[in-house]
């Protein structure tokens, strides 16, 4: 299958390309390669390449920085992927859009399916969503994947964020009412790649298993690093006086995934063990797994966890 790529010296970008690259013939375009808000551009390398399926990872993230810079933000999110959907859509081409749990507003209280009322609660959310839409309008043949806490081997992150600000300083400040599923890229990765070479289109959530607060991700990631002896300080969301305001809870249920039969994503406690010993190389003691964690495991190191990325 000739596969194209937006967005693909990001993170996941390039997570796909390690994931595919074997197997198929891709076309990976980075932002200097292919401007996903130029409509004619877009048309134009999709005519040229046609690629069997096209993952559009290309996106505008910066949650705070859409606050303020909302034109930017939709023509990205938004109009950058009704112009990729048309010109999937054009082609006969698949099409993967990445979006993200921001599309809820964190107060179910629970992991969110693919089937709850979505509800952005800032511009970044609004812009995801707009893309879901016009993808389900203009492109039949349609995966909408949904994750949440990205991390990988490019590009900074949190994980990487707070193994460098350990190195830095002696303590750390850490949100611990906010709750997500972190996601190693290379593990979304891997299930996108399985679910294009199908024919079951829709929505589905994708992330790691379980679910932790953003206080709880950044102990684990010093545990597994070895750096244990930094001090952490929880603090609250409205403490930080952010421009965007998060969901609280916003982890994400896979029951789409498990509905059509794919292979779960493993635990988000062991996919982050591997990608600070394999991909960072890095590690201090054996880090044990102690399975799946529902919510109800959860709720109850509620003082310890934090929020979403």
């Amino acid at each position: 299958m000739k596969i194209g790529i937006t967005g693909a010296g990001g993170q996941l970008g390039q997570d796909l390309i390690r994931m595919l690259e074997s197997r198929h013939e891709l076309v990976a375009w980075k932002h200097q390669d292919l401007n996903i808000t130029d409509e004619k551009a877009v048309e134009q390398a999709f005519a040229l390449h046609r690629p069997d399926a096209v993952i559009h990872a290309a996106a505008f993230t910066g949650v705070d920085a859409a606050e303020k810079n909302l034109d930017a933000a939709y023509m990205v999110n938004a109009f950058g992927t009704r112009h990729v959907a048309w010109a999937a859509h054009t082609i006969g081409a698949k099409m993967v859009y990445v979006s993200t749990d921001y599309v809820f507003d964190g107060r179910k209280g629970e992991p969110y399916t693919e089937g709850d009322r979505t509800a952005p609660l800032g511009i970044y959310g609004n812009s995801k969503l707009l893309g879901e839409k016009f993808t389900e309008f203009l492109c039949d043949r349609h995966f909408i994947v949904r994750t949440s806490w990205l991390y990988g081997l490019s590009g900074s992150n949190f994980v990487t964020k707070v193994l460098q600000l350990a190195k830095e300083q002696g303590s750390l400040r850490m949100v611990s009412d906010q709750y997500g599923s972190p996601t190693y890229t290379l593990d979304l990765a891997a299930q996108i790649a399985e679910l294009i070479e199908t024919e079951e289109y829709g929505v589905y959530h994708v992330s790691n298993r379980g679910f932790c607060s953003r206080l709880r991700f950044a102990e684990a990631i010093l545990e597994i690093a070895g750096l244990a002896g930094v001090r952490l300080e929880a603090v609250e969301s409205a403490e930080l006086s952010l421009p965007a305001e998060r969901p609280v809870h916003s982890a994400l249920s896979d029951l789409a995934l498990r509905r059509r039969g794919f292979g779960r994503m493993r635990h988000w406690k062991s996919a982050l063990e591997a990608f600070i010993r394999e991909d960072l190389k890095c590690g201090g003691l054996e880090h044990n797994e102690d399975g799946e964690e529902g919510p109800k495991d959860d709720s109850k190191r509620a003082d310890q966890d934090a929020g979403p990325a």
